[in-house]
């Protein structure tokens, strides 16, 4: 069943709040190993932090996944939803990353299994328990968007926003600034957002890609960390 799509706003603010319970308050993305090496010092600093991530992994990957597993989704095509899975998880460089990002995946999945029922949803659930699909967090949330009502666009900017407000929440407990700036650089960044997903709108999924070898670095350096205050 799904869920009244005249619940659809509500949903999204379900979604998107940060008491949703998929575990992305956990990660700093790589934030926390810049700050370290005092290569962020500032609120520009985070938001060009943030900026180059948006146009340079989120918007022509992530985005793009979850697009493509949104209409597979609307299709009943669940071989097309693994595609989008098996690409993305793939494009995911670095250990860490593609842990973080299937544990926020399935963090999302076990809840939205729990309050909505449908036939794709629980063919995707049972593919990732039998290791058919890794389950990223983009890709989990494409499908299950489509399930309880949300516009595609919506979820798309859901997504976006919301890894901005885990790095800068990241950058708040880290003490790089305060809650005004964190506040500033999410709207600052929100034509950014509205750019980014403009541009890869239309991109299927064998055409995504993702060219941040400096985050890659920054990931890799994270891993490799004794002591952390963030997952990612």
């Amino acid at each position: 069943m799904f869920m009244n799509t005249d619940d659809s706003e509500l949903t999204l603010m379900q979604l998107s709040d940060s008491f949703f319970p998929s575990g992305m308050y956990t990660m700093s993305n790589g934030l926390e190993t810049v700050f370290d090496q005092k290569r962020v010092r500032s609120e520009s600093d985070v938001y060009d932090f943030l900026e180059n991530i948006l146009e340079q992994q989120l918007g022509p990957a992530d985005s793009v996944a979850l697009s493509n597993a949104y209409d597979c989704a609307k299709n009943g095509d669940i071989s097309g939803i693994i595609q989008c899975d098996e690409i993305l998880h793939s494009m995911k460089l670095i250990e860490e990353t593609r842990a973080a990002s299937c544990r926020a995946g399935s963090q999302m999945l076990k809840c939205i299994s729990a309050i909505s029922s449908n036939d794709i949803l629980q063919a995707y659930s049972d593919a990732i328990s039998k290791n058919e699909s890794p389950g990223t967090h983009p890709v989990v949330a494409g499908v299950c968007s489509f399930v309880l009502g949300v516009k595609k666009e919506q979820a798309r900017q859901m997504m976006m926003y919301g890894f901005c407000v885990s790095v800068t929440g990241a950058a708040l407990r880290l003490g790089l600034i305060d809650h005004i700036q964190s506040q500033k650089i999410l709207h600052n960044l929100k034509p950014t957002i509205q750019k980014t997903l403009e541009k890869f709108k239309d991109t299927g999924i064998n055409d995504c890609w993702q060219f941040s070898p400096g985050y890659d670095l920054v990931q890799m350096t994270h891993e490799k960390k004794f002591s952390k205050m963030f997952i990612t």
